[in-house]
């Protein structure tokens, strides 16, 4: 049970930009997942909350906005996803995270 980020780093412009990545669940279960950054000043993450089907994916993107360069992280939580859930974000809030995937961001 574990969902990994492909590919597992970011790289984007300090004066701006975006980069596409993919949650990839490689297991048997459907996912929950929440997303948390070390800078919600300069990145924007779409989506925050998600579920990821089992073998399958799920886009994600990050936005960032004109800032200094610097060292930042997205850290993802996730957990097999309740078997009645449809709202991520409320289902998010009943679970006990079961493991983590950290994305280094670096903007120059």
């Amino acid at each position: 049970m574990s969902l990994t980020a492909d590919p597992p780093a970011c790289s984007v412009p300090a004066a701006g930009g975006t980069s596409v990545h993919k949650l990839v669940n490689a297991g048997a279960e459907k996912m929950i997942f929440k997303i948390k950054s070390s800078n919600n000043n300069e990145y924007r993450i779409t989506p925050v909350f998600g579920f990821v089907d089992p073998a399958g994916s799920k886009d994600l993107t990050i936005t960032r906005t004109a800032g200094a360069p610097k060292e930042d992280k997205l850290v993802i939580h996730f957990a097999v996803a309740p078997a009645d859930a449809t709202d991520a974000q409320a289902a998010f809030a009943a679970v006990t995270p079961a493991g983590t995937v950290t994305i280094p961001m670096s903007a120059a």
